[in-house]
C-alpha cells in the first residue's frame, strides 16, 4: 500500500508510522474550530471537499491521509437557500442520518458543549427505497454560533466502512 505524505510549508514530508486518529474533542475543539476561524495548520492533512459530489468509495483517493478512516472539512450545502436542512444526496445515492445528534462535551469541563456528532449511513438509489451500504459518516459540527456563520457552514466528516460481520452472525 502506498504510504501517504503530508505537506508542510509547501513541501511533502514522509511520515512512516504516523497514524491520524484524533479524539472527538480534538476534532471539534482543535481542527474544526481553527478551520472555521480561517486558521491554517502546519501540516496539511485534512482536505476540504464537497463530499456530496462523490460516491463514498471514491473519497479515500481524495483524502490526504488515512487507511481505514478518512477525514474531510466539508462546506455545508443547503437544499434551499433559506433552509437549515443540508443536502446530502450524491449522483448514485444519499447519506441518511441514524438517530439523533449526540452532544460532545469537554472532558475538562463536562458542562461545556463543544459540538455535536451525527452518524449517517450511505444508501445506493433514491430515498426512500435505497439499499443500505457499509459506508458510515460521522459529521462533527460546532455548536450554533450566532456571531460566526462560518462555524455553521463548515463541518468535519470522518468516513469509514463498517467492519463486515462474521458469517452466521
Amino acid at each position: 500500500m502506498k504510504q501517504k505524505t503530508a505537506e508542510t510549508n509547501g513541501s511533502e514530508v514522509d511520515m512512516p508510522g504516523f497514524r491520524f486518529h484524533p479524539t472527538e474533542e480534538e476534532i471539534l475543539d482543535f481542527y474544526l474550530r481553527q478551520a472555521a476561524a480561517g486558521k491554517k495548520f502546519n501540516l496539511d492533512i485534512i482536505s476540504t471537499v464537497n463530499l456530496y459530489l462523490y460516491e463514498p468509495w471514491d473519497l479515500p483517493a481524495l483524502a490526504k491521509i488515512g487507511e481505514q478512516e478518512w477525514y474531510f472539512f466539508v462546506p455545508r450545502d443547503r437544499r434551499h437557500w433559506n433552509s437549515g436542512r443540508p443536502n446530502r444526496t450524491t449522483e448514485r445515492g444519499f447519506w441518511k442520518a441514524t438517530g439523533t445528534d449526540r452532544p460532545i462535551r469537554s472532558t475538562a469541563d463536562p458542562r461545556r458543549l463543544i459540538g455535536t456528532k451525527k452518524t449517517l449511513v450511505y444508501y445506493r438509489g433514491r430515498a426512500p427505497r435505497g439499499a443500505k451500504t457499509d459506508w458510515i459518516m460521522n459529521e462533527f459540527r460546532l455548536p450554533d454560533a450566532s456571531d460566526s456563520s462560518a462555524m455553521e457552514d463548515l463541518v468535519l466528516c470522518k468516513i469509514y466502512r463498517k467492519a463486515a460481520s462474521p458469517e452466521g452472525a
